[in-house]
């Protein structure tokens, strides 16, 4: 089975390129989860943990905790997508994480108050700087979502047309 997922490295046509992705998101994560150990990052994200429906039991960590939990989670995902070079199947792994990742920061736009204000102005959505920061997670999710689909076997996927990407 693991022999049937798949490598961008490994590929040919326009599926090499896909490489470039994963090497981007490795030093995303790498960068990321390095900065959740500085007292900054704990602070800074601490507001979108404890209005999140999905994360905000990590308070029970403490402010320090969650930030080094999530920056664990972040440094073994890059990990994941390095060693996802040589091992597809932990490429696909790596990918799927990063992908319920940035699915969780995503919602985070929507979850934390003051983000976002809708209106039925002239400016229908107005959001902060948090919101802007948020924003590039769609980006993220997108390339997570990406790089998995095409670690998986093609048998998995029919997006594929005899092995090659489309």
């Amino acid at each position: 089975m693991h022999r049937e997922f798949n490598v961008a490295e490994k590929g040919v046509g326009s599926y090499w390129p896909l490489a470039l992705l994963r090497w981007v998101m490795v030093l995303i994560f790498v960068s990321f989860g390095i900065q959740k150990f500085t007292p900054q990052s704990a602070n800074g994200i601490a507001q979108f943990i404890s209005n999140s429906p999905f994360v905000f039991w990590l308070q029970i960590f403490g402010l320090r905790g969650e930030a080094y939990l999530l920056g664990c989670i972040e440094l073994f995902t890059a990990l994941l997508l390095a060693l996802g070079a040589f091992v597809p199947i932990l490429s696909a792994l790596g990918a799927l994480i990063g992908v319920g990742t940035f699915l969780i920061t995503w919602s985070f736009f929507f979850t934390t108050p003051g983000v976002v204000v809708w209106s039925i102005s002239t400016d229908p959505i107005a959001w902060n700087l948090a919101g802007e920061f948020l924003y590039k997670d769609i980006v993220l999710l997108s390339v997570c979502l990406v790089l998995f689909i095409a670690s998986l076997p093609a048998s998995f996927v029919r997006l594929r047309d005899k092995g090659k990407a489309i």
